[in-house]
């Protein structure tokens, strides 16, 4: 837990929000019958989330406070699969599966998002630990915090719910009496009934994620990438060769190969059908590879340890031991060699081989703590807007979702007007506001002579038309009468300048264009920026 926490706090303040850390700002900090009027139209699956960080930024608005529910879910993630560990296969293999689960990028990726999947990990790890001691307890009443747990963690996202597949599928394997069956149904009902009515309203809100296409294998590669502690070279073929030798820890596997492969199984294969997949949705179920990772090694250690030291002779005190089999008194007490310090070598060899992993892999992570690998940068778009616009010029943004960055950073955005916009995020119920009407927007932009727009890298293609017609409006309008005088793009965003031609201004067509450098490529982890699940 002190592993992850150092990882989880280090360069958590990157220096600027994206799109969906954004909406979890500005929604959390309206007030609550805004959010419960916001969640009848769109975000009725982080309904919860925006709760719970609507207290959370009351205490302190800003980017820092944003991310420290993730921190210190990750934190107890880190810890629970440890314990889980610990329970199903001793110490040593709890230790190093907690190291391991702390130093994976995707952890520390997910782990400083201002959104719910860190806290959705923690919960699934948290209830994976209570489905063990129920089992354990085979009383009607230790089921009790099973099922809040899980209810919890689904209403916090719905696509939880396939955990209780895996814990299905985990009491298969264990091969446990009816009694615990029939304890755990009762608890996996009620979650699903009390899931229900939140189900049915997001249906409704699934065009939410209509911009998802059904996983291929590349995705499936790209997963088992992102869930192993090295995304690349030695350290990723030598976690999948030690997963397979952690299989032979039956009671471990049971509970961790389930929870690593069937909640990710089932939604790509229902994803192929309706698309619903993304890595995210499933970072829960990471926590069964560093399991397996970890019960492989111990294998490997326990051959190891019997092969190098079990007979060997040592010569203490004048007299010849043989290490392992005998007891001798060494001040006085009587200390079997070979055993427990053994033991303890093993274990300290592995944490410091998790450091040399982690420090192979740390320009990995020195990456993914910059602004530059998250989809977009919101507080350069406003910094932009703050060196470019003067008091006074109307904006437009296309699409209307870039709006996002007016409401995360206001401060750039202050001193100009937002021309389509007809009714603010707040009062309308929606994410970024209602925008006039095509008939409304083209009689505003007659009355100027010069307008702003800030677009996203590939808005203003018109090879891509939209499909929404205040879009296809803006485009016409920009077209039919304007002209770019100034550009000037960063982070995949562009900020234009059109004005009106008219006499001694730039042809029509031509622009005198001033280009920041672009950023890096995102990593491996990094999410397509429409995302709003």
């Amino acid at each position: 837990m002190a592993a992850m926490l150092g990882i989880g706090l280090w360069g958590l303040d990157r220096g600027g929000m994206w799109g969906d850390e954004s909406v979890t700002f500005q929604v959390a900090r309206r007030t609550v019958p805004q959010i419960w009027r916001l969640l009848h139209d769109v975000d009725a699956v982080h309904g919860l989330y925006y709760l719970f960080m609507h207290a959370v930024l009351a205490v302190h608005p800003g980017e820092v406070v944003l991310r420290l529910p993730s921190v210190c879910a990750a934190t107890v993630t880190a810890g629970l699969v440890a314990a889980l560990g610990v329970r199903l296969a001793g110490p040593r293999i709890g230790l190093w599966a907690g190291l391991l689960y702390a130093i994976t990028p995707m952890t520390g990726h997910y782990a400083q998002e201002g959104r719910s999947y860190a806290l959705v990990a923690a919960g699934v790890a948290g209830a994976t630990l209570l489905l063990l001691r129920a089992v354990d307890a085979a009383t009607a009443r230790a089921w009790w915090p099973y099922g809040t747990v899980v209810a919890l963690t689904c209403l916090l996202h719905e696509l939880a719910v396939l955990v209780l597949c895996a814990h299905a599928v985990t009491l298969a394997l264990t091969r446990v009496p009816r009694r615990v069956w029939s304890g755990w149904g009762c608890a996996a009902a009620a979650v699903v009934l009390l899931l229900l009515p939140l189900v049915w309203v997001s249906q409704g809100q699934a065009g939410q994620v209509a911009w998802l296409a059904p996983p291929g294998w590349d995705r499936v590669e790209r997963l088992a990438r992102n869930f192993s502690p090295g995304p690349d070279g030695a350290v990723f073929w030598g976690s999948l060769l030690l997963m397979a030798l952690g299989l032979r820890e039956r009671r471990l596997a049971a509970v961790a190969l389930p929870l690593l492969l069937v909640p990710p199984g089932i939604l790509m294969m229902v994803s192929q059908v309706r698309p619903l997949y993304h890595d995210r949705y499933v970072l829960y179920a990471l926590a069964g590879g560093p399991l397996l990772v970890a019960a492989g090694a111990g294998r490997v250690a326990g051959a190891l340890g019997r092969m190098r030291f079990a007979g060997r002779r040592v010569r203490i005190a004048g007299r010849r031991v043989r290490i392992g089999r005998r007891r001798v008194r060494i001040g006085g007490r009587r200390v079997r060699i070979g055993g427990r310090r053994v033991h303890a070598l093993l274990g300290v060899t592995g944490v410091l081989a998790l450091t040399v992993t982690f420090l192979h892999h740390l320009p990995v992570h020195r990456q993914d703590r910059s602004a530059a690998q998250r989809p977009d940068n919101l507080a350069v778009v406003s910094a932009l807007a703050v060196r470019q616009m003067r008091p006074g010029d109307p904006v437009l943004f296309v699409p209307s979702v870039g709006r996002l960055a007016a409401l995360a950073y206001p401060k750039g955005f202050r001193r100009v007007r937002d021309i389509a916009l007809r009714e603010s995020a707040p009062r309308s119920g929606t994410l970024w506001g209602r925008e006039a009407t095509p008939g409304e927007l083209r009689q505003r932009l007659a009355s100027v002579d010069r307008v702003w727009v800030v677009a996203e890298r590939d808005a203003l293609d018109p090879r891509r038309p939209p499909s929404d017609p205040v879009e296809r409006t803006k485009l016409a309008v920009l077209a039919e009468e304007f002209t770019v005088r100034e550009e000037h793009a960063r982070d995949g965003v562009t900020l234009r300048l059109y004005v009106r031609p008219s006499a001694g201004d730039v042809p029509p067509g031509t622009a005198t264009t001033a280009r920041l450098p672009e950023s890096r490529p995102a990593s491996p982890t990094a999410r397509p920026r429409p995302a709003r699940w």
